[in-house]
C-alpha cells in the first residue's frame, strides 16, 4: 500500500532557501531551487534554479534551467536556458544554449553559447556591459 516510489520532477521547486537565510556549503538536488536568501558555495542542481529578486548567490552554478532576479557572483553553466530578468545581475560567465537579458539585467562577464551539450560551444557578441536585451549567436 505504501511501497509507491515518487520521483522528483525536474521542474520542480524542492528546495528553498527563504529571505533571512543563510547558507554556505555545497548544494545538490534533484529537483528545483529557489534562493531568496543567501547562498556561499557550489550548486549542482538536476531541475531548474531560481535567484529570487532578494537573493544572492556567490558560487559556480550548474543547473537545467536558471534564472535570476537577484545576484550572482559566479560563473552559471546551463543545460538549457539563462534568463537574468531586468532586476538581475550576473557578475561572470555563462554557458548557455539559450541567453536571454532583460532591459536592465546585468551581464558582467562572457558569454558563450552551448547547444545541447556542454563543451560544444559558439562564441556570442557581447559588450560587457548591461546586456540591454541583445544577443547574438555565431553559427
Amino acid at each position: 500500500m505504501f511501497k509507491e516510489k515518487f520521483k522528483l520532477s525536474a521542474g520542480e521547486t524542492d528546495t528553498l532557501i527563504g529571505h533571512g537565510t543563510e547558507m554556505e556549503g555545497r548544494l545538490r538536488s534533484e529537483a528545483g531551487v529557489r534562493i531568496d536568501g543567501t547562498f556561499t558555495g557550489d550548486i549542482d542542481c538536476k531541475g531548474d534554479l531560481v535567484i529570487g529578486e532578494k537573493g544572492e548567490a556567490k558560487s559556480s552554478i550548474t543547473a537545467r534551467d536558471v534564472t535570476i532576479a537577484g545576484k550572482v557572483h559566479g560563473d552559471v553553466h546551463t543545460r538549457g536556458k539563462l534568463v537574468i530578468t531586468s532586476s538581475g545581475q550576473l557578475h561572470g560567465d555563462s554557458y548557455a544554449a539559450t541567453l536571454i537579458v532583460q532591459e536592465g539585467g546585468v551581464l558582467n562577464g562572457s558569454s558563450k553559447m552551448e547547444r545541447a551539450e556542454f563543451g560544444k560551444a559558439a562564441a556570442v557578441g557581447h559588450d560587457g556591459g548591461s546586456g540591454g536585451g541583445k544577443t547574438k549567436q555565431a553559427g
